[in-house]
């Protein structure tokens, strides 16, 4: 049976704004890059083996995937349909946590101006899982975005509207989920 072992990526300049980040390409923080180092060190430490990370094409993201792997020695590849989700309007905007951002997550089929709406972003990662379980004697790893984690999530245990809108995960966690 194989496993996923979901990545949100380190710290980045705009989580340190407070400002929501989909699709425009901030780096980490020097912050950021020391969590993505310790997060490889939890990988080795933790005796976690995988034959593949797979990675966002956004910087923050790539970055962490590239120090994971540089520790790890886990091959690591560019995966764009891990990009984050394209907020829209909504991009660049804080505080990240507001209630309006928070309803609006719960419209699945809203584009939020010139976005992407949840169905959407769902489809190409839900896509993307169904190839990986097809897969079945791998293990991955998926560094990506919160937007990403949320999706990820649903995708293994049901969830209610407002559950899915609330999901997060820190910086740099790892949560694992098998097939």
């Amino acid at each position: 049976m194989s496993k996923i072992y979901f990545v949100r990526h380190g710290e980045s300049e705009w989580n340190v704004a407070d400002k929501i980040c989909g699709q425009t390409d901030i780096p980490l923080t020097q912050r950021g890059h020391e969590q993505a180092v310790m997060t490889g060190e939890s990988f080795v430490a933790r005796k976690i083996k995988a034959d593949m990370i797979l990675y966002s094409p956004l910087l923050r993201a790539a970055d962490t995937a590239k120090h994971i792997s540089d520790i790890t020695g886990i091959p690591a590849r560019e995966e764009m349909r891990l990009i984050e989700q394209n907020f829209g309007v909504w991009e660049g905007t804080s505080p990240r946590n507001s209630h309006e951002f928070y309803e609006a997550k719960k419209g699945f089929v809203q584009r939020f101006g010139s976005g992407e709406s949840m169905f959407q972003l769902a489809q190409r990662i839900y896509n993307l899982l169904d190839e990986l379980k097809a897969d079945s004697d791998k293990t991955y790893i998926l560094v990506a975005h919160n937007g990403i984690a949320r999706i990820v999530c649903s995708y293994f245990k049901d969830m209610t509207n407002d559950e899915f809108a609330a999901y997060g995960v820190a910086n740099c966690s790892i949560t694992e989920f098998e097939f």
